[in-house]
Formats: structure tokens, C-alpha cells, sequence
């Protein structure tokens, strides 16, 4: 076994650093935040960590997170409801995005329209189609705009890519494995006395552009395991995946997706399934496979990359990675925190694209939207031209 220490300090000393800044190296980024339930509290405190921010608003659609969020945020800061007004604000330079996935491109959209720079949360979509104009808005507005797949900020990440990808000592790849078990995201509960919609709570607003239905609190605290507001399993979890994979290999759009899977233990009203399998194929003469389940319980292994190449095989996740050669040996390290609020920070003020780019998330998305629809028309899914960008 062996770690390469010096390699690891330079990487994460290297991301986290800037050229010439357009703002000065100094100057502070005025930030405001959409969407602020856990996700959003967690990337408040992340920007708080990066530092040399000011927090100017805070919106959600439900007061009691507002008020949650102008404490996170230091108290002296617009709490807003409706986030479009927060977008007017002319002493705001960027926002995070960390609303339910459903709203997360028309929101960036007329944040960038509205000249913000946006943190965006995964998927960057919720559907194949919005990927494309929100591209353009950021290009035409020449915006930063960061998706919300934080290992690419991630220094064991880099450090195992230089090593074992860039090195060529993986060799050629032609599978990958992805694998995320047992994430407990899936199987939240509303909390006692949810049966009536709090007063405080614009539950039009979260709806977006969707339907409008009744208050449902298993939605609205179980989110993740609709499909129509979070992409099920896909949108929450390979899309963290397949744009490692992506990433590594150079690789953009699948050429093909297939998916099976089903509700087969939780038949609770969710729309995304609660198993699935699904198998990307590449022009580049590969594929990628998922698989998901929450009715295993086992909480070991839950989740790995699994990059089978001709010199060796790579697994890699946040955890950290191992590799193994093919004559026995095996290379490992630990996990490092990853930096990707400070390395959108940074290009706010440089204005150079940040790790994670809308192009990027627009087809790691894409992936994820793929294989939805195969598994909700029970047919194989082809790339099609207007997906490009």
C-alpha cells in the first residue's frame, strides 16, 4: 500500500488557487441563497467557511427556513419569499440554488438573465430540454455558473485522475461500474402534524411549473423519491457518478440508455422506483452501468466507481480510491473534503469557468434524464441531435 501525501497537498492547494482576479483577490462577493432547506443550509455554511463573502438575502418558500437561513447568513439580511424580488436586488452578485430539482434551470436561467452568477445544486435539469437554453443564457450573459458535482473540486479525486487516468496506467476502459445502495434520502417521513400545510409555506412555489396539486407533506419532505420534482435515484445519486466518469474518460454524450427497475417494496405513492439498474452505452465504445436499491439496509459499501481498465482496476469515490494492479499490488488513500464552494468563490471573481461548467452539467444530466425515460416508457433511449449544445 502506499499514498502519495505531496502529490495531495499540491492538488488541493491548486484548486483552491486564483490568477489575476477580475473583483481583486480581496474584494467580497455579495451572495444571496434560493432554496434553503438542509442542502442550502449546508452550502450557506460552506460559503461561510470559504470566507470573504457578504450575505445580502435569503429566500425559501417557507418562512420558517428563511428565518433559519438569516441566522446562518448573520441576521442582517432581506428575507424573501418570492425569488424573483431577491434577482432585483442590484447589490447581489451571486446566488446559490438549492431549491427541489424541478426548479433548478429556471431559476439559473433568470438568475444569470438577471446578471448573478449561480451555485447550482444537482442536476443542473430536471428534464432533457432545459440543458440547452440555459447554456446559452450563461455564454450570452458570460456568467460563472457552478453545478453542484463536488468532486471535481475534490482533491483525491484530481489526484487519482493525474495517477492512474492521465498516467496511462489504467489502460483502456471500456466498463464502468457505479454502484449506490441504501441512501436513506429515499425514505424520509413528514414529521408529526405535516397532515395540514403550514401557513408560512408557498407550496404553489415549490411546485414551480409542475401541476398544481394538493398540499401532499410526503412529497414535500420526501422529494427525493418523485420523480417529476428530484429524478429519483438517477438525478440524486449517478449524477454524481457519471460525471466522475465523464469526467476521467473525456466523454460527453451516451449514445444509448436502457433501464429496469420498479416500486417493489415501497408503495407509498413515490413515482421514482425505490430498485433500478440501468446500462449507458458510449460512442467511444463503452458502458456504464448503475444500480440503486434502498431495500438493502446494510450500511458497508454503499457506494463505489468501479473503472475496469487493461492495467489495472480503479474504485473511487468519496470515501477515497484503491487501486489494483494486475499483479496483486494495491495502491489506496483516504478521502478528502472537497472545496467546491471556494472554487466557484474564486471564479466569481476571476471570471474564469469554474471545475463543475453548464456544459458539464448539462450532459452528466443528460445521462440521468436518459435513463429515466427509458425506464418510464420501458424502451431503449437514443441521443438525439437537439440535445446538443
Amino acid at each position: 500500500m502506499s499514498t502519495d501525501l505531496s502529490r495531495r497537498a499540491f492538488l488541493a492547494s491548486s484548486m483552491s488557487a486564483s490568477a489575476a482576479r477580475v473583483m481583486g483577490a480581496n474584494d467580497r462577493v455579495r451572495i444571496g441563497i434560493i432554496g434553503a432547506g438542509d442542502r442550502g443550509s449546508h452550502l450557506m455554511r460552506e460559503a461561510n467557511r470559504a470566507g470573504n463573502i457578504q450575505w445580502v438575502a435569503v429566500c425559501d418558500a417557507w418562512d420558517e427556513r428563511r428565518d433559519r437561513a438569516a441566522q446562518l447568513a448573520g441576521g442582517n439580511v432581506e428575507k424573501i419569499a418570492d425569488y424573483r424580488k431577491l434577482l432585483d436586488r442590484n447589490d447581489i452578485d451571486a446566488v446559490i440554488v438549492a431549491t427541489w430539482d424541478n426548479n433548478h434551470s429556471r431559476i439559473s436561467q433568470d438568475a444569470c438573465r438577471a446578471g448573478k452568477h449561480v451555485y447550482v445544486e444537482k442536476p443542473m435539469t430536471s428534464e432533457p430540454m432545459q440543458g440547452p437554453p440555459l447554456v446559452r443564457a450563461v455564454r450570452e450573459k458570460s456568467r460563472v455558473l457552478q453545478t453542484g458535482v463536488q468532486q471535481r473540486s475534490t482533491p483525491h479525486f484530481a489526484e487519482a485522475k493525474e495517477r492512474f487516468i492521465d498516467s496511462g496506467m489504467l489502460g483502456p476502459v471500456h466498463m464502468v461500474r457505479t454502484i449506490w445502495n441504501n441512501n436513506g434520502g429515499y425514505l424520509y417521513k413528514p414529521p408529526a402534524g405535516m397532515e395540514r400545510k403550514p401557513e408560512g409555506l408557498d407550496w404553489e412555489a415549490c411546485l414551480g411549473d409542475l401541476p398544481k396539486i394538493p398540499w401532499d407533506p410526503k412529497r414535500f419532505f420526501n422529494r427525493f423519491s418523485y420523480i417529476e420534482l428530484c429524478c429519483g435515484m438517477t438525478g440524486g445519486l449517478l449524477v454524481h457518478m457519471i460525471d466522475v466518469v465523464q469526467w476521467y474518460l473525456g466523454i460527453t454524450r451516451p449514445a444509448a440508455a436502457v433501464a429496469l427497475g420498479g416500486i417493489y417494496q415501497h408503495d407509498d405513492g413515490r413515482t421514482a422506483p425505490d430498485n433500478i439498474n440501468m446500462v449507458l452505452e458510449y460512442p467511444e465504445k463503452m458502458t456504464v452501468t448503475f444500480e440503486a436499491t434502498v431495500t438493502d439496509r446494510v450500511r458497508k459499501n454503499n457506494e463505489d466507481i468501479i473503472f475496469m481498465g487493461e492495467g489495472g482496476r480503479l474504485h473511487i469515490f468519496r470515501y477515497g480510491y484503491r487501486f489494483m494492479k494486475q499483479d496483486g499490488e494495491e495502491i489506496v488513500a483516504k478521502g478528502t473534503p472537497d472545496r467546491h464552494m471556494d472554487n466557484f468563490l474564486d471564479c466569481v471573481r476571476s471570471r474564469k469557468d469554474p471545475n463543475a461548467t453548464v456544459e458539464q452539467g448539462h450532459y452528466g444530466a443528460m445521462a440521468c434524464h436518459m435513463g429515466n425515460v427509458a425506464w418510464l416508457e420501458k424502451r431503449r433511449v437514443t441521443w438525439r441531435e437537439e440535445w446538443n449544445v
